[in-house]
């Protein structure tokens, strides 16, 4: 019951239109101001709050000069948006106009979209919380002729018409928000009338990042079941952490939430006045991982027996992080939810720093991303496969050692961190600089073009047999045992996020690197017009083997490369000023720590 998300997958060759089409339509939500209240004015085709704009090719973080918000604000703000939301599947003949002037009975509507999972869904954001209560009061519990109806009153809500026939002469459809990335057709066309590779970059983050309208439904999400489980934890909060929060998630990822219960166990200093402490009454088990999973447990009950569109539920509580798992059909996200997981927050807060800095970023780890699953080097399947995650530090890596660097270590970020910013989990020191705006930015100007073909270039040659990946130091490092990839957790740092990749897997990432390294080289010298049918740039790396450049033999590429690094060896050897330039004249991978 997930919600199919059609990405890049293996893109076959397909006709293209005879006319070039308009790239991104025109977000089709509404935004209805009410006092007290600034509605969001970001659409659909655009970056999610709190992000900075994608300039062009080349951006650069002195680009934007707008003050960033800190993801703590983000999030903080997006939650008490969820909060005054709710989520209705409507008749597919529902009239707009009367619908909002229906609910605008129960108090003034800040913003509202439609769009089409297992039906049509409106999700309509009131500007205060009291229209929440009153809509809910004027709500019937459905009449069931065979079946019995559990009442639980929640704030996903049916709609249904008492006179469909007078709804439907001349009424014309509501528009609806697309929650899908672009078919593999329209993203051929995309990449095919792109007018440089650069262009071809920040075009896939475009068609694939997560819109507005898509954030929100995910936040509403959480909130709707923060509701069920604040029947047993009424201090719990809901948060989404990950590819839906961090910035770098695209239309059809999942949706991970934990369960944060730090605010149900802390101490309120005004009760612990006087003589006297009062504490409750709990039952005690032998250790933290059992209440884990004991109140995953429980959580995961209600949510199959309770839980409105919760379907599929599987209660996973012998993995290393306890989980359930289950599909959500009013938003159409397959949803795993975990406890206490505070530092995957913490992660995910750090990969949005990151992809705030430089507009670059999020541009050049979504194209990695795709590539790697078009390659199948990545999979939706746990196993032997390099992980996004992964992926996305390794793009950090690469950034981090660029000269001059286009993005700080995390040891750089810690210190210039103010003393608000200092935090440790779990014995862990998470701490790093929180406020984007106090980072100075980048002076690097190198295009999109030039660092993909050089991030295939460095990690196709790169001594995965005896060095590892540390964005802490921003520094290869000798590898404390026999991983086939080792890349150390940024705050865990005794632990290895790559510890499941195989060495046949690691292998193929390498020779893929090398092949796509080598197609991007012959950009610079042959690149098909528009109108041709012939892939070249991104499009030809996310084709499937002999659909797009024919594919350099073993034998060739090792010469290529043979003769690259002697001509890397010769400049270094002459001392000369221009070392950081090869024998093309392109600019070589620095080696400065």
């Amino acid at each position: 019951m997930t919600m199919a998300a059609r990405g890049v997958g293996f893109l076959t060759r397909l006709p293209l239109c005879s006319q070039r089409r308009n790239r991104f339509p025109r977000s089709i939500s509404r935004h209805l101001s009410c006092p007290g209240t600034i509605a969001a004015s970001v659409g659909s085709e655009e970056q999610p709050s709190g992000v900075a704009e994608t300039g062009d090719g080349a951006g650069r973080g002195t680009e934007d000069k707008t003050l960033q918000k800190k993801f703590s604000e983000v999030q903080k703000e997006r939650r008490e948006q969820a909060q005054r939301t709710v989520l209705i599947h409507c008749p597919n003949n529902i009239n707009e106009k009367k619908f909002l002037k229906y609910l605008s009975q129960h108090g003034p509507i800040n913003n509202h979209f439609f769009y089409e999972s297992f039906g049509l869904y409106a999700v309509v954001e009131f500007c205060q919380k009291d229209s929440i209560n009153s809509l809910q009061n004027g709500t019937h519990t459905p009449a069931q002729s065979t079946e019995a109806a559990i009442p639980f009153k929640s704030r996903f809500l049916n709609l249904r018409l008492k006179n469909p026939s007078s709804q439907i002469s001349g009424q014309p459809s509501v528009q609806t928000n697309n929650q899908l990335p672009p078919s593999s057709k329209k993203l051929f066309e995309l990449l095919n009338y792109a007018e440089s590779i650069d262009d071809q970059l920040n075009t896939l983050l475009k068609a694939f990042q997560l819109t507005e309208e898509n954030v929100r439904l995910r936040h509403l999400t959480c909130s709707l079941i923060e509701d069920i489980a604040a029947a047993y934890f009424p201090s719990c909060v809901i948060r989404p952490f990950g590819s839906s929060v961090n910035t770098f998630g695209k239309l059809g990822c999942d949706l991970d939430m934990f369960l944060d219960l730090d605010e149900t166990g802390k101490l309120d200093v005004h009760k612990n006045t006087g003589n006297f402490l009062m504490e409750f009454q709990v039952k005690n088990v032998p250790s933290e991982r059992i209440a884990t999973q004991k109140i995953l447990s429980v959580i995961g009950e209600c949510l199959d027996n309770f839980g409105p569109g919760c379907v599929g539920v599987q209660k996973i509580l012998n993995a290393r992080c306890p989980l359930v798992r289950f599909s959500h059909q009013g938003s159409g996200f397959q949803c795993d939810l975990t406890a206490n997981n505070s530092i995957a927050l913490k992660s995910s807060e750090l990969l949005y720093i990151y992809g705030s800095l430089d507009s670059r970023v999020r541009a050049l780890v979504f194209s990695v991303r795709c590539w790697a699953r078009a390659r199948s080097l990545t999979s939706s399947i746990p196993g032997a496969w390099i992980t996004n995650f992964s992926l996305t530090v390794m793009v950090i890596f690469f950034l981090q050692r660029r000269s001059p660097p286009i993005l700080p270590t995390l040891d750089s970020l810690k210190s210039i961190a103010d003393a608000e910013d200092r935090c440790i989990l779990e014995g862990n020191n998470c701490t790093f600089i929180r406020d984007v705006n106090k980072i100075q930015p980048s002076g690097n100007t190198e295009t999109l073009e030039l660092l993909l073909k050089e991030f295939f270039e460095y990690f196709g040659n790169f001594a995965f047999n005896k060095n590892s990946i540390n964005i802490r130091q921003g520094k290869e490092q000798n590898k404390p045992d026999s991983s086939p990839l080792y890349i150390q957790n940024p705050f865990e740092t005794s632990l290895n996020i790559s510890k499941n990749v195989s060495q046949n897997q690691l292998q193929k990432f390498v020779e893929l690197a090398r092949d796509s390294a080598w197609i991007l080289e012959q950009e610079d010298k042959d690149q098909p017009s528009p109108s041709s049918r012939q892939a070249w740039g991104l499009l030809a790396l996310l084709l499937p083997p002999g659909a797009g450049h024919t594919s350099l033999s073993r034998k060739k590429k090792k010469k290529l490369m043979s003769e690259k690094v002697k001509g890397l060896l010769a400049s270094i050897k002459t001392n000369n000023p221009d070392s950081s330039t090869d024998t093309s004249g392109k600019r070589a991978i620095s080696t400065q720590a």
